[in-house]
This record gives structure tokens, sequence and C-alpha cells, in this order.
């Protein structure tokens, strides 16, 4: 039998007033992989995810879903399809009036769980993403960057524990210490709960420590498709620019996993202070 991709991109064209947005987009997802989107701003990163989602619908080519093409799909069986996705928004996009259990706690309430239950959800979600689940009771502003971004992490597994999650810029504005911890996260949730994930990002040590595969966008072309260890000795002229600036940290990064202890667990400290990211906003 043959084992079908959790995600599949095929041929995808898309385009906004007449504007090419994506050009003959190709990659597939294997099941808990990681690919990383990369690209400078403005390359169409963010676009595959809205795409993946149904939010928009491509003008021509297949994106497939657990062997299911979701461009063929009608609305109500889009909905279904988007239930089996968590989404990790950028700057964690937290609903400022709810507490931080009523955050996480939120789908499993709109989906009409009984109480007793969402607190159970609450707090073992909480703990997975290494949070105290005592923080249940505070407001998303008490607390740093980085821990805001684990709450959102520990929303979108609460949200019906789905087997895909997608990142949108997950460490923009962290420091790097925060960082670390959500990149540890977010490989953790893929090696011990076997998530299937797209992080679409411009920081280029988090796309070479998380990725399994990555795939480089330039104007909404794909320019490159491979390991990190293919980007990093790819010749190519955009990709030798684009990397250049960044070379010492993906180097940092790369000596950083060969250090790591597999299966160790991010520690719970957290500061708020933000790291300038390249290509984007501090």
């Amino acid at each position: 039998m043959i084992d079908l991709p959790m995600i599949e991109f095929r041929s995808v064209y898309f385009s906004i007033e007449e504007k090419d947005i994506l050009t003959n987009v190709s990659f597939p997802v294997p099941r808990g992989q990681t690919r990383v989107i990369l690209g400078p701003s403005g390359s169409g990163k963010s676009t595959i995810l809205r795409l993946l989602m149904g939010l928009w619908m491509p003008d021509s080519g297949n994106i497939f879903v657990n062997g299911e093409d979701i461009t063929q799909a009608t609305p109500e069986r889009l909905r279904e399809i988007r239930k089996g996705m968590g989404i990790v928004f950028q700057q964690g996009a937290l609903f400022d009036s709810m507490t931080v259990g009523e955050n996480v706690g939120y789908t499993l309430l709109e989906d009409g769980h009984p109480d007793e239950e969402i607190e159970q959800a609450v707090a073992t979600y909480l703990a997975q993403v290494g949070l105290d689940p005592e923080l249940r009771d505070r407001m998303p502003d008490e607390l740093s960057g980085g821990m805001q971004r684990r709450v959102a992490i520990a929303r979108a597994l609460a949200a019906r524990n789905p087997e895909i999650i997608l990142y949108d810029e997950p460490t923009t504005g962290l420091d790097p210490q925060s960082a670390e911890r959500i990149t540890d996260l977010i490989i953790r949730l893929r090696d011990t709960m076997g998530k299937t994930s797209i992080m679409v990002t411009h920081d280029i040590a988090d796309a070479f420590k998380v990725g399994n595969r990555i795939t480089v966008l330039d104007r909404g072309n794909v320019v490159f498709e491979g390991t990190p260890g293919e980007l990093n000795a790819a010749n190519d002229p955009f990709i030798a620019e684009f990397l250049a600036p960044f070379r010492k940290a993906v180097a940092a990064a790369t000596q950083r996993m060969e250090v790591r202890v597999p299966g160790e667990v991010p520690g719970r400290g957290d500061s708020g202070a933000s790291r300038a990211q390249p290509g984007g906003a501090p």
C-alpha cells in the first residue's frame, strides 16, 4: 500500500487581480514531518497556509490533505477538513479579553463540551507545552511573549487534537531563548506526537533547525526544495545571496542541533524581550 503524504501541493497557481502570487508550486509533506516555507517578505509564504486551510482556492492545480483533494471539496467538507488542523497565528493572536484557560479551551466550548472536560483538557495541553496549569486564570498580557506563543500552541492542540499543525511566523518578535523553546516544542510535538506541520518563516536559523525539508520561494516561484543540508550547500545565485547575511546564524543553529539532548523538554522560563528578525520587524 502506498503511504500518501499527509499534505501535498501539485502544480498550484494562484493570483489576485491578475497579479501572480504562486506559480507552479509543488511539494509533499510526509506524515509526521515538518515542511518549512522560507523566503523574503512578499514571496507568497502565507498564501500557502490560506490555500491549505481552504480560505482561498487556487486558480489551477491540486491540494491534497490526507489523500483528499480539497480543491474539489464542498464548503461543508472543507470545514470538516479544517477541523483536523491546528493553526498558530503570527504573534499568537490570543483573545485579549479571555483568560489563558478560556483561550485554550475556546474551541472545546464552541463544540459544546462539558466544563469539567474542558478544564481537564486545558490543564493537559498547558502542561504539554511546558506551562504550569495554574496559569489558566491569568490574562494574556500578564505573560511574556514566549509564554503567549506556547499558549497559542496549546490552543491549537486543544482544538480537537489535530494531526496537522500550521505555524505562521511562530518566533517573530521573541528573544533568542524564548524562540529556541518554541522551536524545541515544535520539534517535540513532531517527534513524540507525530504531528505533521508546515512552518512559514523568514528566520533562517529556525528553518534549518525545525525543517525536515525546506521550500524556498521567490516571488511565488519555488527556487529550492530539499533538506537543510542541501540548502546550505546550494550554489544557486539567489540562494547564496539570500543565505549570505545569515551564515553565522545557520552555523549556530546546526551546532545547537548537534549538542541537543534527544527528548529534552524545554524549560519553563521566558523573557519578553524581542529579537530582530531577518527581513522583518523586530
